[in-house]
């Protein structure tokens, strides 16, 4: 399996490279895996993925449960702490946050892109709706459903999108997820003129998600923010004003990145 956004010509460990595999099988969504399910999932060797899983267990990457599934162990937050701290735009998303107001009942996420994934680096859930869905720091969910995801993929030419599929395209997570390359597509060709991404329960079903990305001082899009509400609450002036304030919210940020074209 190619690790994402490494060159071709690089050749990997094997043994590090199952064990990044594991522990990508492992983080995935709802999953209670043993090491029987692992070896199946990923075609290896059980007694290979059985001394791999105790190693991981033993530095801390994995924690066994009394079920003899495994899930990730507290080891990851440190990386994901070095690595959120590293990321500048996560403080000025903060900073904004900290004086924010004109979000109506709204959850507020950033996110950032990890091949064909987005990963939440920041997130303000909302208090008007705290059991409606609940976005976690480190959660990873297929960019082609979610809105920052999408935001991302607009910023693409169609043939990069393309290949960022090539393998297969993610299992949808409700009805209302867009089934195949050539949907996306359509829809990545409606938002560009727009200026932002809709997810209009994609990930949630009855969740709707606003979405736009943060650029650098290159321009390029290093984040993605979005905002999400129940979209029974909405109203056309909710809306508007939603878009409104999203688009100043991330132009503001961008900005502060050296950003010159907001």
């Amino acid at each position: 399996m190619d690790t994402p956004n490494r060159p071709r010509d690089i050749r990997l460990v094997p043994a590090l490279n199952r064990a990044v595999r594991i522990l990508d099988l492992v983080s995935a969504p709802d999953q209670r895996l043993t090491v029987s399910d692992i070896a199946r999932h990923l075609s290896l060797p059980k007694s290979s993925v059985h001394g791999l899983c105790a190693t991981l267990v033993a530095c801390d990457l994995l924690q066994k449960r009394s079920d003899q599934s495994y899930r990730i162990g507290p080891h990851i937050m440190r990386w994901s702490n070095a690595f959120t701290r590293n990321i500048d735009v996560t403080d000025e998303f903060l900073t904004m946050l900290d004086t924010e107001s004109d979000f109506p009942g709204s959850t507020i996420t950033l996110s950032v892109r990890n091949g064909p994934d987005v990963v939440y680096v920041a997130a303000r859930n909302s208090e008007r709706h705290p059991n409606f869905f609940t976005f976690k720091i480190g959660q990873s969910l297929p960019a082609a459903f979610t809105a920052t995801g999408k935001a991302f993929l607009m910023a693409m030419h169609e043939a990069e999108v393309r290949r960022l599929y090539s393998g297969s395209f993610p299992q949808p997570m409700t009805p209302n997820s867009v089934r195949d390359m050539n949907a996306l597509i359509v829809e990545l060709q409606t938002f560009r003129p727009k200026g932002y991404s809709v997810d209009d329960g994609q990930v949630r079903e009855g969740m709707r998600c606003y979405g736009r990305t943060i650029l650098d001082g290159q321009n390029r899009p290093i984040a993605g923010v979005a905002i999400s509400i129940p979209a029974d609450t909405l109203t056309s002036d909710d809306e508007a004003r939603i878009v409104r304030t999203l688009q100043r919210f991330a132009d503001v940020i961008s900005r502060r990145m050296g950003s010159d074209e907001t």
